[in-house]
């Protein structure tokens, strides 16, 4: 039987990737309803290839984004944004052999 992924289910392992976060901790984490800077703050391990995302979200792009806190927020914004825009979102965060960065 073919299991068909949730859109939750998809956005939690998008923040998981990011994150490091295992799924009962991302639980635990929106239970207690923390804001974005304890969320970052508590967080296993930002992804080694979080700092490769790239792109535009909102108008903002994301690798000029100077704020540390707000940086995060805009990577996590960008990949919930691929997968919005067809469950791709794995694709920013590849490696671009041309240009040695993620997309």
């Amino acid at each position: 039987m073919h299991h068909e992924i949730t859109h939750a289910e998809a956005s939690d392992e998008v923040i998981c990737w990011l994150t490091g976060y295992s799924p009962e901790a991302l639980a635990q984490q929106i239970e207690r309803k923390a804001d974005f800077e304890t969320f970052f703050a508590e967080a296993p391990a930002l992804h080694p290839n979080a700092g490769k995302i790239t792109g535009v979200v909102c108008g903002v792009r994301v690798e000029e984004v100077a704020d540390p806190l707000m940086r995060k927020i805009r990577y996590l914004d960008k990949l919930v944004d691929e997968l919005a825009k067809g469950g791709r979102w794995r694709k920013c965060c590849e490696p671009d052999v041309n240009a040695g960065r993620l997309r």
